[in-house]
């Protein structure tokens, strides 16, 4: 059977042909035009083409000289319903083999395709053991390459050499294995699939769905595109509609194909109660939906309508095209997964080239492997502008460690570096052994990094000044006040004490002033000696600890005179002696006891109490617990009192809980404030190592 394509506006042109002509020997195609012809002309399919075009002007040529280009060696037929003689005598002589003239007429038309294509003779089986026409070769799946499509058993297709099945086969294997070429691009390997099963199978029109690959995405975005499928390549759809088309695992076609697996008609039990599938083949205008599968699960939906002559696909082609298309997933698998690798590598590089720190990859060779811009810059040679850095353009310090690590194969710690030529300038310096990742491998290659802590030292040197500086201007500002409190009595009986030096009660005055403010410039000195770290150590004679509060709670109440308070001490039952500095630490216990005193009512009463406990290592431990009657600490105060300058009162330097610590801890103690809880009020607990001795006779 032979075919005639038929270009033309109206199908009426084709009705008038088509009634003209044997149906058992020609078929009938029309289309509207070249554009929707090319499939068909380009893979030779059609045995004689019709224009319908009027011979008045240079348009009708272009058409003539297009057909031409796209099917050589087809013969052309114009049917004419005005013409010219020059515009005739020109499409003659651009390959035109006859023009017609309308209103067509039956036996012209029949007459001129049957000198121009030539009586099909087909052969039928012979009965009875007569001589029968050799059967079209079949490729394993038992589709008929090389018959026609659409032809009907037994006919074989003109002009169309039999071959066996292992020759079809091959040339199946050569054209599948084309599409290798694009092994690394998903959508130049689904093009050139589909033009592959455009000349195996004559496809007409068809349409690849595809599922995003997930690469570098966040989770819940990848999550929900990877429901989602998209068109990604097509043969004679149009663009414009599959803009706005997607297909969803959720329903429809997807969800169809993601359920069974195989293959689906538009007719099959599944889907004819589907409406969403249904509507997905109507817009697309497609007959059978075909999964794309990697053997694990579903990647994309493959949709065609049928033949480009207009019939449906058979069964033994789409089981063809279903195990092509479970080929062409694990391909698509391993692209995604190939641009999953390479997405991760530059982003890796990207990340080292744009480091702050100088990166530089040796390998076991001394190649430099990779060197990013701060490298660059840092190790550039003087004699060579241009090129890649080389490993001799590293520092010799720095490249012989890099040498070590590569032979040894054991990192090194972080070292500092100050280059020769930049005495200013310092490096933190790491270098990493990589190993390769077989099993037993050798060294792989080597990282420095190399980070520039210059600013960073300077900066970090410019704030401790900065913080000292701080601290000075506070301890002046401190002390200028509360030396300028103790001296405004003496200056004040100073003035008058000439003029009433006779006046007893003057004199009293005097006195309590001077004795005052020498034991406030007293304490103001034993504080800034213990601060500065004079007599702190623990090393010294056993103290007795029972005495040793009694006193210091008395030389708090002489800081103190207008408090009344009592102290209340409980002891463990016996002496206790601790180890140190007996000045020291009655200053520490004197500082707390007058924090306890200025914190409570003027009548109120300040509990000492005592208790044993060890301390980890297994020598006794002594814990002091003194209670106040005020407020307690706040969790801020109670971190930050301990703190030098720290105060919540108007007098006073803020320096006495400071130098306890500082007192506690150079005798192996720890200080310990409670913020307050819901008894209200302030708890300081002092830990203290046991002396090793008792007292004598107990």
């Amino acid at each position: 059977m032979r075919t005639i394509l038929v270009l033309a506006d109206h199908p009426d042109t084709a009705e008038a042909i088509r009634a003209a002509l044997n149906p058992e020997q020609y078929r009938i195609v029309h289309r509207t035009s070249l554009e929707e012809s090319e499939p068909l002309l380009a893979h030779g399919r059609v045995h004689l083409c019709v224009l319908d075009t009027d011979l008045t002007g240079v348009q009708a040529l272009w058409l003539v000289e297009r057909a031409r280009r796209q099917a050589p060696k087809c013969p052309l037929v114009v049917l004419a319903g005005a013409r010219q003689a020059e515009w005739e005598e020109e499409a003659y002589l651009q390959g035109v083999a006859q023009v017609i003239s309308k209103p067509l007429r039956p036996r012209l038309v029949q007459a001129i395709v049957d000198r121009l294509v030539g009586r099909t003779v087909t052969t039928e089986p012979a009965s009875n053991g007569g001589t029968s026409a050799r059967p079209p070769a079949k490729s394993s799946t038992g589709t008929d390459f090389f018959t026609l499509p659409g032809a009907r058993s037994g006919e074989m297709a003109p002009e169309t050499p039999a071959v066996g099945p292992a020759r079809s086969g091959f040339e199946v294997l050569r054209k599948f294995s084309a599409i290798l070429t694009h092994s690394l691009d998903a959508e130049g390997l689904l093009r050139q699939f589909l033009l592959l099963l455009r000349d195996l199978v004559s496809i007409n029109r068809a349409v690849i769905f595809l599922r995003q690959p997930v690469v570098l995405t966040a989770a819940a975005r990848s999550a929900e595109e990877g429901r989602s499928l998209r068109p990604v390549c097509w043969l004679s759809v149009s663009a414009s509609v599959l803009e706005h088309v997607e297909l969803s695992l959720e329903a429809g076609l997807g969800a169809a194909l993601q359920q069974v697996g195989r293959i689906l008609r538009r007719s099959s039990p599944e889907l004819l109660q589907d409406p969403e599938a249904q509507k997905e083949f109507e817009l697309l205008g497609m007959q059978v939906a075909v999964p794309i599968m990697d053997r694990e699960q579903l990647l994309g939906v493959a949709l065609f309508d049928g033949h480009i002559t207009g019939e449906p696909l058979a069964n033994p082609e789409l089981e063809l095209v279903f195990h092509l298309l479970e080929q062409v997933g694990l391909a698509l698998r391993n692209i995604w997964l190939h641009d999953q690798l390479v997405a991760n590598h530059q982003m890796l590089a990207e990340i080292l080239r744009e480091l702050s720190s100088a990166c530089v990859v040796v390998g076991p060779d001394l190649s430099i492997l990779h060197a990013n811009k701060a490298a660059r810059r840092l190790f550039r040679s003087t004699s060579r502008r241009t090129g890649e850095p080389e490993f001799s353009d590293l520092p010799a310090a720095l490249g012989s460690k890099v040498y070590q690590v590569l032979k040894t194969g054991a990192g090194l710690p972080t070292f500092r570096y100050t280059p020769e030529d930049a005495p200013g300038t310092v490096f933190m310096v790491s270098i990493v052994p990589f190993r390769s990742g077989t099993l037993g491998g050798g060294m792989a290659s080597a990282l420095l990094i190399a980070d520039d802590r210059t600013q960073a030292e300077r900066l970090q040197k410019l704030e401790l000044e900065t913080a000292h500086l701080r601290l000075i201007r506070t301890m002046a500002d401190r002390l200028v006040h509360e030396i300028g409190n103790a001296l405004v009595p003496l200056a004040t009986h100073q003035q008058l004490l000439a003029e009433r030096f006779e006046d007893a009660e003057f004199r009293q005055s005097l006195d309590q002033a001077l004795a005052t403010g020498v034991q406030r410039i007293n304490r103001l000195l034993q504080q800034m000696r213990f601060l500065a770290g004079e007599a702190v150590g623990g090393a010294g004679e056993p103290v007795p600890l029972g005495p040793l509060i009694q006193e210091a709670f008395q030389e708090a109440q002489r800081h103190l005179p207008q408090s009344r308070a009592r102290l209340q001490y409980q002891d463990l039952g016996k002496p206790v002696f601790v180890q140190g500095d007996r000045a020291a630490l009655r200053h520490a216990l004197t500082e707390v006891l007058l924090n306890a005193l200025q914190s409570s009512p003027e009548e109120a009463t300040v509990a000492v109490r005592l208790m044993s406990q060890a301390n980890g290592t297994g020598h006794p431990s002594l814990l002091i617990e003194i209670r106040d009657s005020g407020s307690g600490f706040t969790p801020e105060t109670a971190q930050k009192a301990v703190e030098p300058f720290f105060t919540t009162r108007n007098v006073g330097l803020g320096l006495g809980l400071a130098v306890t610590r500082r007192i506690v801890e150079g005798h192996r103690g720890r200080l310990e404030l409670v913020p307050a809880g819901e008894e209200r009020s302030g708890v300081v607990r002092i830990v203290l190592p046991l002396a090793d001795i008792t007292a004598p006779g107990s």
